[in-house]
């Protein structure tokens, strides 16, 4: 019978239905078709996850951690919901604990978009299905062909797409880089190969290959 691994790095005293506890970055195996909870800080919500919130499952479409001066960071999220498909936005605080659930997962490689829906294939067993951006959310902004993702089931139908920490791009337009220019507090804005406009350090030129953080689009290092 297939297992599903469900990663527990960063979580701090998650408990897991049989009463383990789970220490950073350790992972476990549950067998296929269970649902398991453990709780996560609002700062680690990502596009994609699957959450219980006012004990209805969610899927996060989008979110933005927000630190405004001297004020304490919170976290926006914009959610759908999985039984009416309604769509909902909540405030939290960067201390909230979220309640995550895992569902049954399956990896599956990227492939195209028509420009309505986007294609991906099982990489066990080779079958392809199609999903629309009410199930990607933001994360259609760092799809590129060959991208290894993560498909959550529930009743057997796909309800959304996890994206890995960061991705490769390249950069298709930005302005010259400048000679001799090294890491600074400048920067200038780059359009990526998905349309994915980010900030990136002055020395970076068009047609470069460049590491973007799926979780805010922060621009991370040369690839």
């Amino acid at each position: 019978m297939r297992t599903t691994k469900c990663a527990a790095a960063a979580l701090v005293n998650a408990d897991c239905p049989d009463k383990l506890s789970i220490s950073a970055g350790a992972s476990f195996d549950v067998q296929k078709g269970s649902n398991f909870e453990f709780m996560i800080a609002a700062t680690q919500l990502r596009p994609g996850m699957v959450v219980k919130f006012n004990n209805e499952l969610h899927s996060v479409f989008s979110m933005v951690h927000r630190t405004p001066g001297n004020l304490r960071g919170f976290v926006q999220a914009k959610m759908r919901n999985l039984r009416s498909g309604s769509m909902i936005e909540h405030r939290f605080s960067s201390e909230d604990k979220v309640e995550r659930v895992a569902l049954d997962e399956h990896e599956m490689e990227y492939l195209y978009d028509d420009g309505e829906y986007y294609y991906f294939m099982n990489t066990e067993t080779f079958e392809q299905m199609h999903f629309t951006k009410d199930i990607l959310g933001d994360g259609v902004q760092y799809l590129i062909p060959q991208l290894k993702v993560t498909v959550e089931f529930y009743e057997g139908k796909p309800i959304s797409v996890e994206l890995p920490p960061s991705v490769e791009m390249t950069v298709v337009e930005t302005e010259p880089s400048l000679k001799g220019a090294t890491v600074s507090n400048v920067t200038k804005p780059a359009k990526l190969d998905t349309g994915l406009v980010v900030q990136v350090p002055p020395f970076i030129s068009q047609g470069e290959r460049i590491r973007v953080s799926t979780a805010d689009g922060s621009y991370q290092e040369r690839a």
